[in-house]
This record gives structure tokens, C-alpha cells and sequence, in this order.
């Protein structure tokens, strides 16, 4: 539009689009410190009303500015690489917090620990087979045995704990993701609808990247952004949110609501208006927090409980026999020294003798004061040994999952620095961005008030000659 009025109509949008400025630049500084806050930036749009029309002509030089939008500084493939990469860093980071917590438990080495134990129960037979006729002797022997005893009992009790703690734990995630997923999808239906009819839905997408971003480190989720900008999520690769609906994820077997073993392998299922499908297992599965917790209960604890059974099993079968091969005080064969139930592992070890002079010390019958059984009993099976290797697994394991987690937060963490270059509010950048658009108002107010002298002497002053 030319002529003096088109030039105050280019004034007046310079006006509004530097306030509209200045009012982006006042609420970025306002939420520097808010969790998930993306910056805005406005987007400039050059107005011009000439038409592109035969024999048209346009004398104008351009008629303002407009305001083209309000951008969210963000990138896609960006957020879409940080929320996989915090889905692998809270799934190492649960494994190793579940993991070490179990090895401080264990207390290898130590002078508490089973290993420990172990050693001094061959300590005391030594000490019997040197003196075979001492009660002293004798007593020290099923006092060390009853403290191994216990030691493994207490062992395989830590483990039974922690594992009771992580099925209630398995349903406190699910029922956590259940309710991101539906806020996700409610913003989802609300995004649409804000933008269509107008208006801006910046605060909802900030509110939606924050629950896609829990919802990775909590399963592992993946998110695809649709054409119509809505984010579908699919967890072990079975569609959990789909635009406005949220299907359910539930605990399909393993674990009770009540966060009780069921004896079946665990397992989960999404629940949905468009179909129930079962989750597949291992690394197919859920990941992130649950999926930690997941392979924790149905691997990593389980084996060691078994590392353990395996060890008790060996002490019990290897002592007893030994015990049978030789002859108590009274010149008796000898009866075993420990119980052991296999269905029920090591929690079932148990000193099965009272009676000190019940131990089979001497390799001669007859009661004869001898202690080549004993000698014999100080060196038989496997069982530290074995203990040494399981200890050291679970130790290896979890040395190496200390590693994987600090090069994962590197990772992790140079991501999020460069998302925040991107996304983040810089005090000094917003200072100056204000400083430009007040300096851009005070210029386009000028020009109004230039253009008001203009028009003055056009209208009031034009055609008068002096008298």
C-alpha cells in the first residue's frame, strides 16, 4: 500500500509485532528455570498487499510486518535420539542401583561374609583332627557350622527381599506409565484442538516432550511424531498411545496386584480399543525402568539364587558323606551334619547335630581318639571355591554395569547439552533479543510520530499562503 496512510499502517504493524516480541522475550526469561520449558522465537513475516494480476502495477515498497508465529525452538531428530538415550541410561542405571544393593548385602570380602564363614568351618575341623578328644574342639566345630548356616540363610534372605521389593516396584512402573500414557494422550487430542481453532499450544507440547520423555526412561517407550503432529507411543513395539486413546499396560503373569510371585515367567500386555497384545520378552520387551526391573527378577537374581542353592547343595551332600565315612566319640558311624531341602534351596540349610560328640572326627571305629576324619571333613568339596566364582560373577557384573552407566550419563549428558542450546533459555540471548525489539518499538514509534507531523502539514498547513 503506498502513499503517506500505507506508511502509517507499516508503522503500526512494526509496533505490534515488536511488542509481540518483547512479550516472547519477557516469558522466556520468566521460565529460564522451568523443568522442560523450550524457548520461543517469533517468526517475521513480510506483508505486502500487491496481487499478481495482468496490467497491474504496485508502486508500494512493502507493507509490514507481521507476525508469522511463535516458534518452539526444538528439533525432532534431537529429542527423538535424547529420549532413547535416557531410556538406556535408566536401564542401567536401575540394573546397577538393584544390583550393588544386593552386593553390599553379600559382604564379600569381609570378615562377616559366607566365604569367611566357609574358612573358619575348616579352621575348626583342622583344630578337631589335632585334638579329637576335646569337647572345646568339638563345639567350635558346630558353632562355626551353625554361623555358615546362617550366613547363607541370611544370603538367600537379602535376595528374596530385594526380590519382593522389585515386583512391587514392577507394579508401581506399570501403574506410573498407565498414567502417562493417558495424560500424553489427552494433550495429544488437546494440541489438535488448540491449534486448529488458533491458538498457541506451546505450554501443551512442552507438557507432552516432558511425558514422552518419562515414558522412555520408565519403558523404554519410542515415539513417532504422526503428519498430523499427534505422537503415537509403542512400547516393545505394541502401540500404547494412539492420538486421543491410551491403551493400559498391565502385568499379564509373574506378579500378583498384591506384588506376590504367581510361579509363572513375568510378563505384560497392553490392553486396547484396538486389540490386546502380549509384550514380547528379553531384550524385545520393555525397557527402560521396567525393563531393568524385568530382567533383574527373571535373570539376574534368580541365577544367583540358584548360585547359592548350588553352593548350600554342595556343602550339605559333601560334609554329610563325609560324616558317614567316619565314626563319632562313641565309635558310631557318623550322621549328617546338615539338612538341606532341594526344593527349597539354601534357605533350608540347617545343623541337623546337637551333640558335639556326635561329629565324625575319627576315620577308625571303635571310638578311637583319632582325627584323620576331621583332617579329611577340613578339605572336602567344592563349596568355597564355588562361592568364590559366584561372588566374583556378581561383583564382574556389576563393575561392568558401573562402567556402561557412566559412559551412557556421557552420552546422555552431551545430548541434553545440546538440547539445551537449542531449547534452553540464555538470560544474556533474551536480554538482547529484548533490547532489539525495544529499540525496534521506539523506532517504529518515531515513525508514527513523524508521519503525524506529515500528515499535519498534508492536511492543515497545505494551500495556506501568508498573508
Amino acid at each position: 500500500m503506498a502513499g503517506s496512510f500505507g506508511s502509517i499502517t507499516s508503522a503500526l504493524s512494526a509496533l505490534r509485532y515488536n511488542q509481540v516480541a518483547l512479550e516472547v522475550a519477557g516469558n522466556n526469561i520468566a521460565n529460564a528455570t522451568t523443568e522442560g520449558y523450550v524457548r520461543r522465537s517469533v517468526v517475521g513475516a513480510s506483508v505486502s498487499s500487491a496481487q499478481a494480476a495482468l496490467w497491474s502495477r504496485y508502486d508500494g515498497h512493502g507493507d509490514g510486518v507481521a507476525v508469522g508465529g511463535i516458534r518452539r525452538m526444538t528439533d525432532p531428530l534431537l529429542d527423538a535420539r535424547v529420549r532413547r538415550e535416557h531410556g538406556l541410561l535408566a536401564y542401567l542405571s536401575t540394573s546397577r542401583t538393584i544390583l550393588a544393593r544386593v552386593e553390599a548385602g553379600v559382604g564379600e570380602p569381609g570378615p562377616n561374609g559366607v566365604h569367611a564363614a566357609m574358612l573358619d568351618l575348616r579352621n575348626a575341623w583342622q583344630d578337631l583332627s589335632l585334638n579329637p578328644g576335646g569337647t572345646a574342639a568339638r563345639q567350635q566345630v558346630l558353632g562355626r557350622a551353625e554361623t555358615l548356616a546362617q550366613a547363607l540363610r541370611m544370603q538367600v534372605g537379602n535376595v528374596t527381599r530385594e526380590e519382593a521389593d522389585q515386583r512391587v516396584h514392577a507394579n508401581s512402573l506399570v501403574s506410573e506409565i498407565d498414567t502417562a500414557a493417558s495424560g500424553l494422550a489427552a494433550l495429544n487430542h488437546d494440541i489438535l484442538v488448540t491449534e486448529q481453532n488458533g491458538t498457541d499450544a506451546g505450554v501443551l507440547r512442552d507438557r507432552r516432550d516432558q511425558l514422552a520423555l518419562r515414558l522412555a526412561e520408565l519403558a523404554g517407550a519410542v515415539t513417532t511424531i504422526e503428519p498430523d503432529g499427534q505422537y503415537t507411543v509403542a512400547v516393545g513395539g505394541t502401540t500404547l498411545v494412539q492420538g486421543k486413546e491410551a491403551g493400559a499396560l498391565v502385568v499379564a503373569s509373574g506378579i500378583t496386584p498384591a506384588g506376590d510371585a504367581d510361579g509363572s515367567a513375568i510378563s505384560y500386555r497392553v490392553d486396547a480399543s484396538w486389540g490386546s497384545t502380549v509384550l514380547p520378552t528379553g531384550s524385545a520387551g520393555p525397557g527402560g525402568e521396567l525393563g531393568a526391573v524385568t530382567e533383574v527378577l527373571t535373570t539376574t537374581l534368580p541365577a544367583y539364587r540358584a548360585g547359592l542353592d548350588a553352593v548350600a547343595a554342595d556343602l550339605a551332600a559333601s560334609v554329610n558323606a563325609q560324616q558317614a565315612a567316619g565314626y563319632d566319640a562313641s565309635g558310631a558311624p557318623g550322621v549328617p551334619l546338615f539338612t538341606y531341602d532341594p526344593l527349597v534351596g539354601a534357605a533350608s540349610l540347617q545343623v541337623a547335630i546337637t551333640d558335639p560328640a556326635q561329629l565324625a572326627a575319627s576315620s577308625l571305629p571303635g571310638g578311637a581318639l583319632d582325627g584323620g576324619n576331621a583332617d579329611l571333613l577340613s578339605r572336602v568339596g567344592t563349596y568355597p571355591d564355588a562361592y568364590q566364582r559366584l561372588v566374583n560373577g556378581l561383583g564382574t557384573e556389576v563393575a561392568a554395569l558401573e562402567r556402561r552407566t557412566a559412559n551412557q550419563a556421557s552420552l546422555s549428558g552431551a545430548l541434553d547439552d545440546a538440547r539445551e542450546q537449542q531449547a534452553g533459555v540464555s538470560l544474556d540471548e533474551e536480554t538482547v533479543n529484548m533490547v532489539a525489539a525495544q529499540r525496534a518499538y521506539e523506532a517504529a514509534a518515531r515513525l508514527m510520530t513523524t508521519l503525524d507531523e506529515v500528515l499535519d502539514t498534508l492536511i492543515n498547513r497545505t494551500g495556506l499562503v501568508g498573508r
